[in-house]
């Protein structure tokens, strides 16, 4: 089954830290899934943070989506159920409506150095910071 990958694991695959690097890289070997908003917020952290140029983040792009075994859109379902995982879980907006995407694409781990390792969401979706 795949893994769901937050945004914060796909950015360190990029980045010039050789641990938290090798980490994340390992992760984009198995079979993983994203969504849209984790595209988008690696576009936008790339250029602001990194200061990366838009023909590096394009190439970067096209490699993560011919990796991912699975690219979820952004729903009108997903933001409700993103808005419901907020409040109940205390999440941050963000984080939720990534975890609203990977349990709508079933998915039952979801690696994140942002949310709370080990939550459990819904009984369905594990949260694992894969850097500690």
């Amino acid at each position: 089954m795949a893994v769901f990958l937050d945004t914060n694991v796909v950015l360190y695959a990029f980045t010039d830290d050789p641990e938290r690097s090798q980490r994340a890289q390992s992760l984009l070997q198995l079979e993983f899934e994203v969504s849209v908003q984790v595209l988008n917020e690696f576009a936008n952290v790339s250029r602001r943070k990194f200061g990366r140029d838009w023909s590096e983040i394009a190439r970067s792009l096209d490699d993560l989506r011919a990796a991912a075994g699975a690219i979820h859109p952004l729903e009108v379902a997903v933001h409700r159920l993103g808005l419901t995982l907020a409040k109940r879980y205390d999440l941050a907006i963000y984080d939720a409506l990534i975890a609203a995407s990977a349990l709508t694409a079933q998915c039952r781990t979801l690696h994140s150095e942002d949310m709370h390792h080990g939550l459990v969401i819904e009984d369905r979706l594990t949260i694992l910071n894969p850097f500690l």
